[in-house]
């Protein structure tokens, strides 16, 4: 898709979630300026840099008549999905000011529902998480510059730390987007295997390998995963579904932690939200025997639970926990196994996609009749083992 393209899909997301109207190319979306510009992500930080100033110029009356040598533009991070660019800008008495420029990539409406996330980013960023959404534009967004260090995966185990995300996380679990609370965690996979069931490589090595993959036999690893799953009956809350590492945030003087970037925010299951935060353990070498130990979990557990008593927490509540989260560690795997296959056809980063998809569908494959065992005997309620 190109630009043009993902500034319709941007303009069809407004109106979908109450756009007003356009005047000289700007409008005010329930107080939030919005703009039909696009920048186009592949092009040069330089132009890139040009365009985001006539940009900001343009969503923002304070900044409309500065030269554009009060602007700079830095590239932050190009991540998995997205161009991020930090905007600095002098004011003519001198004051700095720093917003964050967030360009969505290529293709990337395969696997994120730009309407969705725009609608649980204006809520989420009211109720306090994440960065304060400033503006919108044709193909992407404009956000609030959070002064803080990305964390590591090392850093997810410090106790303090895992306590206060598991805190964070039940807040954010707690937070009500309008809209259907039905959970759409399997209409996502779903729609991603119909995409990645039908997928053609230019590459003749990457078609090769592709040919490898029974997707038929994908399909029924989903059926049966989404069956064990309702028999641990998670609750269904508003999730991030992306807790990675690289989407936490620390402020160490204010001790503050930040949790960013919505994309696949949606109604989804509690079990699903911390399994997923769980693998992030494992880090940039998928090590998964980093995943957490039943302590380092019950720790987190504790924490989200009832984070102003997790000692009083019983045993009962803790147990119950861990095996919805492990049940679905499995639909984690799935998910981001799928994911990486349609990453592979559509993603220009440069980044061994289909390699991914292997290391996560292996993944799941060792842990499958694991976590399947424990998950079956917990609810007929036979004697069961923890460890894991």
């Amino acid at each position: 898709m190109g630009a043009s393209g993902m500034m319709c899909d941007a303009m069809e997301a407004l109106e979908q979630i109450g756009g007003g109207a356009i005047i000289n190319g700007v409008c005010s979306w329930d107080g939030i300026p919005h703009s039909t510009r696009t920048v186009d992500p592949k092009l040069s930080l330089p132009d890139i840099s040009r365009r985001v100033m006539d940009l900001c110029k343009e969503l923002f009356k304070g900044w409309s008549e500065l030269d554009d040598c009060c602007f700079t533009v830095e590239r932050v991070s190009g991540g998995i999905t997205n161009l991020l660019l930090k905007v600095s800008v002098k004011d003519v008495s001198g004051d700095e000011s720093r917003v964050t420029v967030r360009l969505y990539g290529p293709n990337t409406d395969y696997v994120i529902d730009r309407e969705r996330e725009l609608q649980a980013t204006k809520h989420l960023s009211a109720a306090g998480f994440g960065a304060k959404l400033l503006g919108v534009f044709g193909n992407g967004m404009v956000q609030s510059f959070i002064t803080a260090r990305t964390l590591k995966p090392a850093d997810l185990r410090v106790p303090n730390l895992a306590a206060a995300i598991a805190n964070q996380l039940r807040r954010f679990h707690a937070v009500e987007i309008p809209g259907s609370k039905e959970p759409q965690l399997w209409n996502d996979i779903f729609k991603l295997y119909e995409n990645a069931s039908i997928l053609q490589f230019a590459d003749a090595e990457k078609q090769r390998i592709y040919e490898t993959i029974s997707m038929k036999d994908f399909y029924g690893e989903i059926i049966e995963i989404k069956e064990l799953t309702a028999l641990v009956n998670s609750p269904v809350v508003f999730a991030h579904n992306d807790l990675v590492f690289g989407n936490l945030m620390f402020n160490d003087e204010e001790e503050k932690l930040y949790m960013i970037d919505f994309e696949y925010g949606a109604y989804g299951y509690r079990g699903f939200d911390i399994a997923n935060h769980f693998i992030e353990y494992a880090g940039y070498d998928c090590d998964y025997n980093l995943y957490p130990n039943l302590e380092e979990q019950y720790h987190f557990f504790r924490h989200y639970l009832q984070p102003g008593n997790p000692h009083e927490v019983p045993v009962e509540e803790l147990e119950a926990l861990y095996v919805e989260s492990t049940t679905f560690m499995l639909v984690s795997h799935i998910f981001w196994a799928l994911w990486a296959l349609i990453q592979a056809k559509m993603s220009r980063i440069d980044f061994d996609y289909l390699g991914y998809f292997s290391v996560r569908y292996e993944e799941y494959k060792r842990q499958k009749e694991t976590c399947c065992s424990l998950a079956r005997s917990y609810v007929s309620g036979m004697p069961r083992s923890l460890s894991f």
